[in-house]
């Protein structure tokens, strides 16, 4: 199939070829339930076990800090449900300004008061000074910091947060569900907890996991059964696992050639165009565009009927509010995250498909322009 049109990989993605088999092959022949005490369930069970075994090996970490859930979701509300439990009295958990709604949301929820939240820089990046600051106060009791933006594709200095946290003490939580199948997976396994989706790499929706501690001691998050240590009851999706590790053993960091071409492109014809975080290191297949005229909802539909698919923000955001929360925390105002669209490209997307996409929105630029301004255009701010 053709996905050469699609640029909203970083909402989610296609199901990569090996994904596909993956989940093909275990869904007829391992159907049964893992728990289950005769044979079949117990070949279930060891194919289960040896996908775990498969991804602590490409993360770093041990299989046993491996429990799968439904996706990062899930995962990150798990984290700050164990952060507000043992927050000691006196102590806080700081988070981004520039997280996912995932964990925004249940971090203000959960923690309220004893949350702090580490502001952002013009550049896209999470201010690391004044984090450090924090950090080595003793204040801080949890960490929370994405390895990717989401919405910017800017890359946050996670592994120096990550360092800093060891030595200083203070548990660390990173996102990383813009980061896997896009960038290198070292270090990863060193984050106390660290959460993912597999349908942001190739791999099925409603799958993912939550790597722990390996002094992991929390409550579980379902209850109902004994599955994953007795951490989350509920039968394991093992097809989804199963394709979900085959999807990040064949894709990790493909998929990025043919955007710096597409901006450059752009950014020579397009006057006032702006690159939200071009001078900071992004995610390859990344890219925030401030358009010079005309709002974002109108280049999504003239777009569409181009054949090209590209986002306004974050898919799950619940809110305008958190849908700019980024750009907000960065700087930018209601007037100029009006005129931004997100494109996002992956494993599929070649360096064609980017030329073609350029060539698309210069066409729609021409033809908003011969159409006019209509009432209430965002404009130029």
């Amino acid at each position: 199939m053709d996905w050469g049109g699609y640029f909203d990989g970083n909402a989610t993605t296609p199901l990569c070829p090996e994904a596909l088999e993956a989940w093909l092959e275990t869904t007829g022949r391992y159907w049964h339930n893992p728990s289950s005490p005769y044979p079949a369930g117990a070949a279930a069970r060891v194919r289960l076990e040896a996908s775990r075994e498969r991804l602590a090996g490409m993360l770093g970490c041990q299989p046993a800090e491996i429990i799968f859930n439904s996706g990062a979701t899930e995962g990150n509300n798990h984290v700050f449900r164990e952060f507000a439990r043992m927050c000691p009295p006196g102590r806080f958990v700081a988070c981004s300004a520039l997280e996912h709604p995932s964990v925004s949301l249940p971090f203000r929820e959960l923690l309220g008061q004893r949350g702090r939240c580490i502001p952002a820089l013009p550049s896209g990046k999470v201010d690391l000074e004044r984090l450090g600051e924090w950090v080595r106060s003793g204040k801080i009791h949890g960490l929370s910091l994405m390895a990717a933006n989401n919405v910017t594709g800017v890359i946050q200095p996670w592994r120096e947060v990550l360092d800093l946290c060891l030595r200083h003490g203070v548990v660390f939580h990173c996102d990383a569900a813009q980061w896997l199948g896009k960038m290198p997976l070292d270090g990863l396994g060193q984050c106390h907890y660290l959460t993912a989706s597999a349908h942001k790499f190739g791999g099925p929706k409603g799958c993912g996991f939550v790597k722990v501690p390996e002094s992991f001691g929390g409550r579980p998050l379902l209850l109902g059964g004994v599955q994953e240590n007795g951490l989350r009851a509920g039968t394991e999706d093992f097809p989804g696992v199963a394709a979900m590790v085959a999807a990040l053993e064949a894709l990790a960091c493909k998929g990025g050639d043919g955007r710096d071409g597409f901006e450059e492109i752009l950014a020579g014809k397009l006057p006032g165009l702006e690159i939200v975080g071009k001078g900071s290191p992004r995610t390859p297949q990344s890219s925030l565009l401030l358009m010079p005229w005309h709002a974002n909802t109108r280049w999504v539909a003239k777009l569409a009927k181009a054949g090209y698919q590209v986002s306004t923000g974050a898919a799950c955001s619940t809110s305008k509010e958190s849908q700019d929360g980024a750009l907000q925390a960065m700087g930018f105002d209601r007037g100029q995250t009006g005129r931004a669209l997100r494109i996002s490209g992956g494993w599929w997307t070649s360096a064609e498909d980017w030329l073609g996409l350029a060539g698309a929105i210069l066409e729609v630029w021409a033809a908003l322009e011969a159409e006019g301004a209509p009432e209430g255009l965002v404009g130029l701010q």
